[in-house]
């Protein structure tokens, strides 16, 4: 077979043991790495239409794959006001208003990342923007994704008047004590209420959208993901541009599985596995058994300082455990959001009741896993359940002293229990990093950096959260590689350099594993290689 690319001049990195291999460089065959050797021996592999890159010492790591990310709904949510660096309301007042200012009128105003904690002490809803929104219809996401504001132009538009009953347990339109909606919808049932009514970007547009954010995830050193979500036509969306070889990832694509999915709908489910493309394939259910802290819908074995986060997404959790068994046996991986210790240890429950009727070859996964107790940890590594971790979560959305919106509603004994990804990785589970993106920044370097810091990368000279629950750089790198390629069941052929394995491969100005901390995310990506082309290519490479 033809040898498209060779890369010479290399520092190859073993992300196993941390070391650099004795060869230098390697030759790329069929989307594989099929040769590592010297620079000399290497040759033997080039003819005249082979792509020679000499990366003068630079550091190759196998790609990185994002662990947890919603490209498709990422890329539409990220359109419009970006309300992420606000820090009060004021702040969120003076954005709104600008924004308002260049509106057409009638034009439905988008905001996102909108973190609760700029209102302090007071209830999270529209009323501090009433006199900006005036007669504007305007949905304002909240960082977590899992709730907005609807403006009243907006609530009136849709016909929200008043409280709803939702099947998604703890879905919500919250109301005063009146009976009048405060702006605040909680969870996606809710949120589409309103969102359905506000226009619809085109299918044209919205491939666009996702085509740059694959490519700016590719610079970033991106070579995969693990999609935590099929809705609308993502699907087709991936296939769309997987046939047009604008797949800048390779993703792996997990449906979701909610409340009221009937015997039919997990059928479809088990039947939809491993449809896919080149780069993409559907493998694996995503299923919520709870929403988030911050709002209030987690799941906790004990009500937050509110009174909140007292029940399951799921109205009957039974019924949750009856499809982990279903899926389970028909040879389906799950991953499940789970943010609350009841949650957590639900799941687990779920999957080793499952287990007790069909073996362990099934790798199920626990995404977020934000605060558990020490009775939890070890039941991971017991059950070959692997921790899905977003490590940023803690770094910009909490503080150190537990004064921000997530930690006063834990209270101070379940904060201090923050992200412990030290303490499940020392407890034998395997450790799988991501960013959640859209709810934080994607690039991977930020993402290692802030498991090694626990800081807010945006002050660097804040106080960790949790501390002793930092990982080594290894470590770090270890999340986004080996174990990324693990919770797939891609291991033997992912996450490694070796012949044989896929060349996805991210190549680094110096070593991410020997880079400080502090200055890790600016470190260059020099290059990104999918199945075998160049995803990105630093200029001057």
């Amino acid at each position: 077979m033809p040898t498209p690319l060779v890369l010479l001049s290399a520092r190859l990195l073993d992300p196993v043991t941390g070391a650099l291999l004795p060869q230098t460089a390697l030759a790329v065959s069929g989307g594989r790495i099929c040769a590592l050797s010297d620079d000399h021996g290497i040759r033997e592999h080039v003819d005249s239409s082979t792509t020679v890159i000499d990366l003068k010492g630079a550091v190759v790591t196998p790609g990185l794959v994002d662990g947890h990310l919603h490209p498709v709904s990422g890329a539409e949510l990220t359109h419009g006001l970006d309300l992420s660096g606000c820090t009060d309301v004021e702040g969120v007042r003076a954005a709104l208003a600008t924004e308002v200012r260049n509106l057409a009128p009638a034009t439905w105003l988008h905001g996102w990342g909108l973190d609760p904690n700029v209102f302090g002490d007071r209830p999270v809803e529209t009323a501090p923007f009433d006199s900006v929104l005036d007669g504007v219809p305007a949905l304002l996401l909240l960082f977590d994704a899992h709730s907005m504001l609807a403006s009243r132009r907006a609530l009136e538009l849709a016909g929200v008047d008043g409280p709803r009953i939702f099947d998604q347990a703890s879905a919500e339109v919250v109301c005063d004590e009146r009976g009048r909606p405060t702006g605040l919808l909680q969870e996606d049932a809710a949120c589409e209420l309103v969102e359905r009514v506000a226009p619809q970007a085109t299918r044209e547009e919205r491939r666009d959208r996702l085509a740059a954010a694959l490519r700016a995830m590719a610079a970033s050193g991106l070579t995969g993901g693990h999609v935590m979500d099929a809705n609308g036509d993502s699907l087709a969306l991936f296939d769309a541009l997987d046939a047009a070889g604008e797949l800048a990832l390779r993703l792996r694509v997990a449906p979701w599985c909610q409340p009221g999915t009937d015997a039919e709908g997990v059928r479809a489910l088990i039947e939809q596995q491993g449809a896919g493309g080149t780069l993409w394939r559907t493998d694996g259910v995503k299923i919520f058994m709870d929403g988030t802290i911050d709002n209030g819908t987690a799941w906790l074995e004990r009500p937050d300082c509110h009174g909140e986060s007292t029940h399951a997404f799921w109205p009957d959790p039974e019924v949750y455990t009856r499809i982990i068994g279903e899926l389970h046996r028909a040879g389906v991986p799950t991953a499940t959001h789970a943010i609350g210790d009841a949650a957590v240890r639900h799941v687990l429950d779920a999957v080793e009741k499952a287990q007790a009727t069909g073996g362990r070859g099934v790798r199920h996964r626990v995404e977020h896993i934000e605060t558990v107790p020490d009775d939890t940890l070890g039941r991971f590594a017991e059950l070959g359940v692997i921790a899905s971790m977003q490590p940023t979560h803690c770094c910009d959305f909490t503080r150190a002293d537990h004064t921000d919106n997530w930690s006063r509603r834990l209270g101070e004994e379940r904060a201090s229990r923050a992200w412990r990804c030290r303490d499940l990785r020392d407890s034998g589970a395997t450790v799988v990093l991501g960013s959640d993106w859209p709810i934080a920044p994607y690039p991977p370097l930020g993402v290692m950096a802030g498991a090694r810091h626990r800081r807010p990368s945006r002050d660097l000279t804040q106080a960790p959260h949790g501390p002793g629950q930092a990982l080594t750089p290894l470590e770090a790198l270890q999340g986004l590689t080996v174990n990324a390629a693990y919770a797939a069941g891609e291991e033997h052929e992912a996450g490694r350099i070796a012949v044989g394995y896929r060349a996805d491969l991210t190549v680094f100005a110096d070593n991410p594993v020997t880079t400080a901390d502090t200055v890790l995310p600016d470190l260059p990506v020099l290059l990104t290689v999918l199945d075998g082309r160049p995803t990105h290519r630093a200029a001057g490479l």
